[in-house]
């Protein structure tokens, strides 16, 4: 059988990121997909570009990463897209809307935030008519043949759902959870490329990190809105202001 990881929504966070990776190097999975929002929030975005860049073998664009592309005279946007770079942003802005591949038979389809775009937001609790909608083409994703699975993050909050012959799920956030105070990622589990129906599974890891080691990363930067980044990764309840998860 083959695992593909699943991370998303590292924020910069780089201790979150290094224990993200080095449980999927113990369990001896090399596949690895990143479902977008490496950067913003925490301070080490430009480290963790450049890992994403190196080990995964398909990265889409996130909200973050598209909107930290244009120029701004905010000041936290500001000093994201300093410590970015410019030949890092150009990286983020060629990014892909969308990833396909089959596995078990079944059709995969992965993205940020859903089948509109990487700023249409679907939570966990949405209506049944919404998770529908995630398996249709839309503009955003082409018209390719329809998915079996759709995995999306975004939202920093991971799940399961089983409906209809579907299945959806959400990878969760590494560096930036809102459901629990660890890092989050999911493994597909199946025969990679093959087209011919087999067993299939999808599991949500759950990865204790330094969490006050992140805070101090980002009070030695001195990143801007420390405070709400920091009752964040301690909490894990979203500020309620500011930029979007």
């Amino acid at each position: 059988m083959d695992r593909i990881a699943i991370i998303s929504d590292i924020h910069g966070n780089l201790p979150a990121l290094e224990a993200t990776l080095a449980d999927i190097r113990g369990r001896g999975i090399q596949r690895i997909a990143c479902l977008g929002d490496l950067a913003g929030k925490g301070p080490s975005a430009d480290v963790v570009v450049d890992r994403c860049r190196a080990i995964c073998e398909w990265v889409v664009q996130g909200n973050w990463d598209d909107g930290l592309l244009a120029e701004t005279d905010h000041p936290t946007l500001q000093w994201h897209r300093e410590r970015l770079g410019r030949a890092r942003l150009e990286y983020l802005g060629q990014l892909p809307a969308v990833v396909e591949f089959t596995i078990s038979g079944k059709r995969v389809r992965l993205f940020h935030a859903s089948q509109q775009g990487v700023y249409t937001r679907v939570y966990m609790n949405d209506t049944p008519e919404k998770h529908a909608a995630m398996f249709e083409n839309t503009p955003f994703t082409g018209d390719g043949p329809p998915p079996d699975v759709v995995g999306y993050g975004d939202i920093h909050d991971a799940y399961v759902k089983t409906f209809r012959s579907k299945i959806l799920f959400n990878a969760g956030s590494v560096g930036n959870p809102l459901d629990m105070t660890q890092a989050a990622y999911a493994i597909l589990e199946g025969r990679y490329a093959s087209e011919a129906p087999s067993g299939f599974g999808i599991q949500i890891v759950r990865v204790p990190y330094d969490i006050e080691r992140a805070i101090r990363d980002a009070e030695q930067a001195g990143m801007p809105e420390l405070e709400a980044y920091a009752s964040e990764l301690r909490t894990g309840r979203y500020r309620g202001a500011g930029p979007a998860a």
